[in-house]
């Protein structure tokens, strides 16, 4: 199980700011963000494009990265 936390317009547009997800520690963001997509529908495609993802103390966009428990999901922010 991953917990995945939103924050600003991901958590609007997932109309919540935390939830989880039944993949294993050791999974990509790739399979991450498809699980997010199948559970939210295409309305998470855009945030997710334009995301960064902080992975334990790492702040990536790559798909390839691996995870633990936890994925954190960043949205640009207004002013940033």
């Amino acid at each position: 199980m991953v917990e995945v936390r939103y924050f600003a317009g991901a958590a609007d547009k997932a109309g919540c700011s935390t939830e989880t997800f039944d993949l294993r520690p050791g999974s990509d963001l790739g399979a991450l963000k498809a699980a997010v997509i199948d559970r939210h529908g295409t309305v998470m495609s855009d945030v997710l494009r334009v995301s960064a993802f902080l992975v334990g103390e790492d702040l990536t966009r790559d798909e390839s990265t691996t995870f633990g428990d936890r994925v954190d999901v960043l949205p640009p922010f207004a002013g940033g």
